[in-house]
């Protein structure tokens, strides 16, 4: 049974990370990540094609062997989210709370994207510093 909601959640994690290419307030890459993870309890297969996948798969190693979200799928994540919401916040005439719980949404978002880590601590380039020589 709980195989069972593990792969079901995983597939409407999945359905979500795909709507989230297109839609700005669905945010792709954690869909993802919690489809592979749900994926890791229910079904090998499905979690071994998302770990394989040409485009995701290497996302969802980082995360899962380090919680690393890359520095470029920041950068094209928030550049997305803010490309997206962009015209109807400023050209649409929605409701002003509407509009506030949107720009809220996205800086929730963003906030999340930014504060998880853009390197492994192993590799980070901060950590690799050489050793000074002495004379």
């Amino acid at each position: 049974m709980i195989r069972t909601l593990y792969f079901l959640s995983g597939l409407l994690c999945l359905v979500a990370g795909i709507i989230g290419v297109f839609l700005p307030l669905l945010p792709t890459t954690p869909f993802i990540i919690l489809a592979a993870f749900c994926f890791s309890r229910s079904s090998e297969r499905l979690h071994q094609y998302l770990l394989n996948h040409r485009i995701f798969g290497g996302i969802i190693r980082e995360w899962e062997e380090h919680g690393v979200i890359p520095f470029k799928v920041k950068c094209v994540s928030t550049t997305m989210m803010l490309v997206m919401v962009s015209y109807p916040l400023f050209f649409q005439p929605f409701a002003l709370w509407l509009k506030m719980l949107v720009v809220l949404t996205v800086a929730i978002a963003l906030l999340y994207v930014w504060s998880r880590p853009s390197h492994p601590k192993s590799q980070h380039p901060k950590t690799q510093l050489t050793e000074p020589v002495s004379e």
